[in-house]
């Protein structure tokens, strides 16, 4: 059984004090030096559709078209998401360095609320961790592990993740609210914290959803004498929290625009399976984190004989995690709260447009984590925190590496396209980003790979057509859009295709035609609008 939290009255000493202002300081610029390539990065794939295209986050009034700036994409039921793009393209536009920034901050934040969060707690449990300094270098090694860690990369690099670690912060904060609360003479300013992130953090990401359970089995481990104690004591307190899933309710309408749920595709019977190999591989990820893959392509698994090793080692972690909960270990703890933090992502519920991403294990990764050096400090004691230490900073390095993968788009996809050739999507992406810069031929390339894994692809279809045109074969890009299918979906775009091909060749009039069809289907086309006024007779 897990001891139970006995907090000493008073503060923490002068010297502790200094400790813990030192250790946050070290932090800080560690993690601000292992992203600093990561300024000048530039936005890509979803950026450019949900921020650089998104109308609605460049004024901040009316504040309430700024929070329903994410209706009908993938910023629906997120308004804190919405709210904080807003206000970097108040601070620098359309400028890279503004959404970076703010990434970073999230992040560095996040590390340091996890630092007080895991010393908080060791200063209630001295038979394992005795004495400020071993508490310090603990809590250190977990945050800089944790925050340095190569597999954060896409959550903080990738602008359109920050949902992942703004959403973490909020989670932590909830967490260390409540443990300071708990320890304080005056804990309603603290609870008060705890609620108040819970809610930010529903207009964020629905992964907060798990944080009352998570906060629960907390306080039933570490704090009260089980979980009938924790509910009395805190009633308040968890009445607050459970408060947030109707505000989850109220905003999850949204979740449709991303694929999750049913009818994508997936049932649950086989994202089940897919789930037990993802997390399985990031469990892999957290150990060995290379190679790293931004986009993994959303293939479902079909049958159980193809993930029946991952899922028997997820089987049996969870029979661990069940045993270390009723024993109320601190280990126990930790199990649980992994997998409650990946529980809405993988689960049952289907996140069909993509099943696996490193992102989800943002905030995951921290009880991983938490359980290397707990294991590190067992072995070695005080030498097994310097070796976790050592270790961060390795993977600080490794992490600055990553981050010139996303120096371009280009480089990026092509990343991708190495690590997952069976991708379609990935193929597309590296074809558009080969278009923008001019390289028809190797664009061509790739769109045409794209359709042999997946024939009938529309957008692939499409893009060969302007590949085609780009090397100066218009007549080969119009057979291509002659037996391409078409759909309400797709109308405009093939007739943009068709038109940029025939003012190729030089007939504006027949161009003219297919940009003014292009406009019957979507009339604010800006580039049918666009090519009507370059082709048009006066």
């Amino acid at each position: 059984m897990a001891p139970t939290l006995h907090y000493p009255g008073g503060e923490a000493g002068p010297s502790e004090t200094r400790l813990v202002r030192a250790g946050a300081g070290i932090l800080a610029v560690a993690v601000a030096a292992a992203y600093s390539d990561s300024l000048s990065g530039p936005l890509v794939y979803d950026d450019r559709l949900w921020i650089l295209g998104n109308p609605a986050i460049r004024s901040l009034w009316p504040l309430g078209r700024v929070l329903a700036a994410g209706s009908g994409t993938v910023l629906a039921g997120r308004p804190l998401l919405s709210l904080s793009f807003a206000l970097d393209y108040a601070l620098g536009g359309e400028a890279p360095w503004s959404y970076h920034a703010t990434n970073l901050a999230v992040h560095v934040l996040a590390a340091l609320v996890l630092f007080g969060l895991v010393r908080r707690t060791l200063e209630g449990m001295p038979g394992l961790v005795a004495g400020p300094l071993d508490r310090g270098l603990f809590s250190l090694s977990v945050a800089a592990l944790w925050a340095l860690h190569p597999l954060q990369t896409e959550a903080v690099t990738y602008v359109s993740e920050r949902a992942e670690s703004l959403a973490g912060l909020a989670y932590l904060l909830v967490v260390y609210g409540f443990a300071r609360g708990a320890r304080s003479p005056r804990p309603a300013p603290w609870y008060g914290l705890s609620v108040g992130a819970c809610l930010l953090g529903c207009a964020t990401k629905e992964v907060i959803a798990t944080a009352p359970l998570v906060v629960l089995a907390y306080d039933r481990t570490f704090v009260s004498r089980g979980l009938r104690e924790a509910l009395a004591s805190h009633r308040l307190l968890y009445a607050g929290l459970a408060g947030s899933w109707i505000a989850l309710a109220w905003l999850s309408p949204g979740v449709g625009h991303r694929g999750i749920g049913f009818g994508y595709g997936y049932s649950w019977w086989s994202y089940a399976l897919t789930e037990g190999w993802v997390v399985g591989h990031y469990l892999m990820l957290c150990a060995w984190p290379f190679p790293l893959v931004f986009d993994y392509g959303a293939e479902p698994v079909a049958y159980l004989g193809d993930v029946l090793p991952w899922c028997a080692l997820i089987a049996a972690l969870a029979a661990v995690t069940a045993l270390g909960t009723a024993r109320r270990a601190a280990w126990g703890f930790l199990l649980l709260a992994f997998f409650a933090l990946l529980a809405p992502s993988s689960s049952v519920v289907p996140v069909a447009f993509e099943p696996m991403a490193e992102h989800r294990m943002y905030l995951p990764l921290a009880p991983v984590v938490t359980l290397l050096v707990w294991g590190a400090w067992a072995w070695r004691g005080r030498r097994g925190l310097h070796l976790c230490l050592g270790l961060g900073l390795v993977s600080g390095g490794v992490t600055w590496l990553r981050n010139a993968d996303y120096r371009s788009e280009t480089v990026l996809w092509a990343d991708t396209v190495l690590r997952r050739p069976d991708n379609p999507r990935a193929r597309l992406a590296l074809g558009d980003a080969l278009l923008r810069e001019g390289r028809w031929a190797e664009a061509a390339r790739e769109y045409g790979a794209a359709e042999r894994i997946r024939p009938g692809n529309t957008d692939a279809r499409l893009g060969l057509s302007r590949a085609l045109t780009g090397m100066g074969r218009p007549d080969r890009a119009l057979e291509v859009l002659r037996t391409t299918a078409s759909d309400p979906g797709s109308a405009s775009r093939l007739h943009d295709a068709a038109g940029r091909a025939l003012e190729s060749m030089g007939r504006a009039d027949l161009a003219a035609l297919e940009y003014a069809a292009s406009l019957r289907s979507e009339p604010a086309d800006a580039e049918a609008l666009s090519g009507l006024a370059r082709t048009r007779r006066p």
